[in-house]
């Protein structure tokens, strides 16, 4: 065969005729689709959707291939790209010069160092988590919920110094606007958005609520005598440097609305999924809370206790290759390309799907089992470098990562040494893959104290 013909071959998949069954197996089971394209046509498969034709690959080199080495010829795909009508053009979906230069500018805020330094504050964070639950001991609580609550309170501390308690209705709104983006991309914006329907009308009501908190946000900010550098002062600089005030306002809104946004909701899932996960293996629970009690004895962590707490972190590993926080990674090729022995056309739709990766069979052992000593350095040294891309990778890889697995690291370590959260009888836990991989429904756990 020529590299000629070699260039232009097709992924496997299923007929164009099954588009419109396609379209509506990936509004009620995307997880499913995924998994199911993956078992049937192996690494690579061709998806017909609605009018378009998805092309997933699943496979480390092809990873690699889209989201590194050619990065340059990837934009944000579908899903994200849909997602704009709810977030606008925040970080998360921004693209080419904008993207630069947001990224540049809340880049300093997650230097090592800084982030270090907030240590004390994301301890602080959890302790007062695990007070509040301790005064409700005997009660079942939505765990997710509090996970919610958690992380919005370390990203008002850590990033904007500010307290987003005082706003109750804001994960409710964040939920919302998911909702909206996913609904976006099961109907690939073939829905005006004007419509009355009831899921649009309580997105726009959301977003007009997020937009008052970041204004007020501004507004608190703007009469501040100091030279604060947080994230909320950087980006009302950068805003304010635009040449259109109208513009700057808008900008500034849809990176607060994004920051806020994708600064508590990976991590809040990963903690819902951890939980869940420990009280379904006890003995893993029992060996955590064993290192965190030799490690800490009753203190609160600190940055140094990070590369103590080793099981704690293998634990979270796992946690994130089951359940990881961004299960989808979309982009659109912006010229021809070959990914794997297949061609990809100018303006084709790919996918790189984080839990099907995560669940390779060629790649990792017994995939569907919650094993953490998998990502023991004895185990892991000849595993692919990108099987296990729980942040996503290349250029656009989590700018927030470092702060996100310290407060992952914190909040399950004190949450197990100080608490026993087990879930009642008869409520099933399903993911539900809305632009991060949460709990639907909720996590409602039962809060006691260890034996």
């Amino acid at each position: 065969m020529s590299v000629a013909t070699r260039a232009r071959r097709t992924p496997p998949g299923p007929p164009r005729l099954a588009a419109l069954r396609m379209l509506m197996v990936m509004n009620r089971d995307r997880l499913g689709m995924m998994t199911s394209a993956a078992q049937r046509y192996g690494d690579a498969a061709r998806l017909p959707v609605g009018p378009k034709s998805l092309y997933f690959f699943n496979h480390p080199d092809h990873a690699k291939h889209v989201l590194a080495d050619n990065a340059a010829n990837y934009h944000k795909g579908i899903g994200l790209v849909h997602a704009r009508r709810a977030l606008g053009d925040g970080l998360l979906t921004s693209e080419g010069e904008l993207w630069r230069k947001q990224r540049k500018v809340i880049q300093p805020a997650f230097q090592s160092r800084r982030i270090a330094a907030q240590a004390g504050q994301v301890a602080e964070e959890a302790a007062a988590l695990v007070e509040r639950l301790r005064r409700r001991t005997g009660d079942v609580v939505n765990m997710s919920d509090e996970m919610t609550s958690l992380t919005l309170g370390v990203l008002g501390r850590t990033l904007l110094d500010t307290d987003l308690g005082r706003f109750p209705t804001i994960g409710g709104d964040f939920a919302a606007v998911q909702d909206q983006a996913m609904f976006e991309l099961a109907t690939l914006s073939a829905v005006p958005p004007v419509l009355p329907l009831p899921r649009q009308l309580r997105f726009r009501q959301s977003r007009r609520r997020l937009e008052g908190i970041v204004d007020q946000l501004v507004a608190e900010r703007g009469t501040a005598d100091d030279d604060r550098t947080d994230v909320l002062s950087r980006l009302i600089a950068s805003a304010g440097g635009e040449r259109d005030p109208r513009v700057g306002r808008a900008r500034l809104r849809d990176e607060l609305v994004t920051l806020l946004l994708a600064g508590h909701e990976t991590t809040a899932s990963t903690l819902s999924w951890t939980l869940y996960l420990l009280d379904r293996h006890p003995e893993v629970r029992e060996r955590l809370r064993a290192e965190v009690v030799s490690v800490l004895g009753d203190r609160l962590p600190t940055m140094d206790d990070l590369s103590r707490l080793r099981y704690t972190t293998m634990v979270l590993e796992e946690v994130m290759r089951l359940y990881p926080p961004v299960w989808l990674l979309p982009r659109k090729a912006l010229a021809d390309d070959e990914v794997g022995g297949y061609h990809v056309p100018a303006g084709a739709d790919v996918l790189i799907c984080t839990y099907t990766l995560h669940r390779h069979p060629r790649l990792w052992a017994d995939p569907e089992q919650f094993d953490p000593e998998r990502f023991d350095p004895a185990r892991s040294a000849d595993r692919p470098r990108y099987a296990y891309i729980p942040f996503g990778a290349g250029p656009r890889f989590c700018v927030g990562n470092h702060l996100g697995l310290m407060e992952a690291t914190f909040a399950t370590a004190l949450l197990v040494r100080d608490l026993r959260l087990t879930r009642p009888a008869g409520h099933p836990v399903v993911p539900e893959p809305m632009l991060s991989l949460r709990v639907r429904g909720g996590l409602p756990m039962r809060v006691g104290l260890p034996d």
